[in-house]
This record gives C-alpha cells, structure tokens and sequence, in this order.
C-alpha cells in the first residue's frame, strides 16, 4: 500500500514539472485543460496534450480539480440538461484519455475567504474567514437557495453523470463546502457534514461515487477526523485527499502551515494507513512564504 503523493503547480509548464520531480512526489493535480478550440466540451486532444506533457516529465497526472459544473446545474434552473450534456462529453474525453479522479464540489459560489494576508509564522502570508465580515456583504444576486434545491439539484445530477462515469472508469470525488457553514449570504451549502456526505453517496450508490476528504474542510465541521477517515475508508469511498491543517473555528479561522494549526496530523495519517488508503493525496493551502508570488494564495 503506497500513497500517491501529488501537487498543484502555480504553472503547469516545464520547469514546474522538473521542480516537482525533483521534489519525489508521485504526480501532479491540474484543472481542466487548456482547450484547443473554446467552447462548453473539453476535448480528447486537450486531455491528451496536457497527460503526456505531464507523463513526459516522468510524473503521472493524478487527479483533475475539475470540469466547470454551472450554477444552472447546481441550481436546478431552465438550461440544466444543456449543460450536463456538455459535462457527460467533457468527463467521457476525460475518462477516455485515462484520468482517473475528478474533484468537483456543489457550492454555489467556490470557497470563501475574508482575507489573503494573514500573516502566519515568520510573516508569511495565508487565508483567513471571518463570518461576521462576509455576512456583511448582504445577499447575492441568486437570492435566497434553500437547502433541499441543492439536493435536488444533486440528486438529478447524480442520477444522470455516475452511470457515465462508470463507463469511462472516472471516480467523481466530491469535496466539501469550504467553509462548511450553511447558509453563507443566502445560498445553502449542503456538503457541510458528514452525515450530508453519507447521504450523498447513498444518493447514487456506485463504486464510482465517492468524496474527496479535505482534511482542512472536516475539522471545519468539528468532525472527529479518524473517526471520519475510518467511516469513510471502511466504504471504499476516500478517493482523493487534501492534507491541510488550520486554526480556530468553523466561524472565524485561519489555515496554517502542516506542522502548525490545531488538526493532529499524524493522528489522521496513522488513519489513512489502518484503512489501507492509496490514492492520491496532496498539501493543500500552504500559506506565501518570503520570495512567492501570492496571487494564488495558498498555492504559491
């Protein structure tokens, strides 16, 4: 049993991909790729271009975080099935070209953060949220989405995408609202828990309907994080994790470098091991350190 340790590039080109040889890790994580032609389909030749320019390097690529799923997909809205369709053709190139983990997630809006010059030890600089200052902002301009419109929303996703993703051999890794607090200006966020991640996978029971455990957004939640591990590794659903450490509340907290933060770190990677894991795993959110570029915070 071996992890497969695996990184996010600021930029995915030649030197990037040296460096991270160089550093021993076992493959990269990449978004969607570059398309030759734009449009709402991701091509073979797109997937293909970018895995050989990765397995050219000797790395392999791991995981993708992720194929775009719209707000009329995630809301439920007139124009859904469009969409989904052009989802089904991107994740069937995709699985066709041999990538095998999509990480994709069902907020509404992606992570939130209130500020991006946090400084953490030694003056580098991370990410911090404070509720009470996003909350400030006032409603979107979706308005008010309840609760059971996302599940819906899901379940009619789900229903429709995991047979095909069956089919070219892709595991759909959900991963978790960041931060897991419901709702945030309105808009419900429904992977919040881990009984809502038990009831998503039993939405659409299938080898292929999985999550991806974000370390940073469970102990979010307050979830005891081996006892998570261990629920979840027992029903062969941890397809991908993102090893991250932080400090403070659901509410008001701030992400940390590894060895710093309040999460027990060995204590969850001693759970990875008893459950057998060997997927692929990658540092997640590290904060700026002295000479980076921080205008990707916490991927510098």
């Amino acid at each position: 049993m071996k992890i497969k340790i695996g990184m996010v590039l600021p930029q995915l080109n030649e030197s990037s991909l040296r460096l991270a040889k160089q550093l021993g890790v076992d493959g990269i994580v990449a978004g969607a790729p570059p398309q030759a032609q734009p449009g709402p389909v991701y091509d073979h030749w797109d997937w293909l271009r970018l895995r050989k320019q990765i397995e050219d390097a000797g790395l392999r690529w791991l995981v993708c975080e992720s194929i775009p799923i719209s707000t009329r997909i995630k809301l439920g809205l007139p124009g859904r099935d469009e969409d989904i369709a052009h989802f089904i053709s991107s994740l069937r190139h995709m699985g066709r070209a041999g990538i095998p983990v999509l990480c994709y997630n069902w907020m509404v809006y992606y992570w939130f953060r209130t500020s991006f010059t946090t400084r953490v030890r030694g003056g580098a600089l991370s990410m911090r949220y404070v509720h009470e200052d996003m909350e400030q902002g006032g409603l979107t301009e979706v308005g008010i989405v309840p609760d059971e419109q996302l599940w819906e929303s899901l379940e009619y996703f789900l229903k429709v995408v995991v047979p095909v993703a069956e089919e070219v051999n892709v595991k759909l890794a959900m991963h978790p609202d960041d931060p897991p607090l419901s709702p945030i200006r309105g808009v419900a966020r429904i992977m919040s828990s881990v009984e809502n991640f038990q009831r998503m996978i039993d939405l659409a029971p299938s080898p292929v309907n999985g999550l991806t455990f974000c370390q940073g957004c469970f102990a979010e939640m307050g979830a005891d994080l081996p006892a998570a591990i261990h629920r979840f590794g027992s029903q062969q659903k941890l397809f991908f994790v993102h090893y991250r450490n932080l400090t403070g509340s659901i509410t008001d907290f701030t992400e940390t470098f590894h060895d710093e933060g309040d999460v027990d770190m060995v204590a969850a990677m001693r759970a990875y091991y008893d459950i057998g894991f060997d997927g692929p795993m990658r540092p997640d959110h590290a904060p700026t350190m002295e000479g980076e570029d921080n205008t990707r915070t916490g991927y510098a």
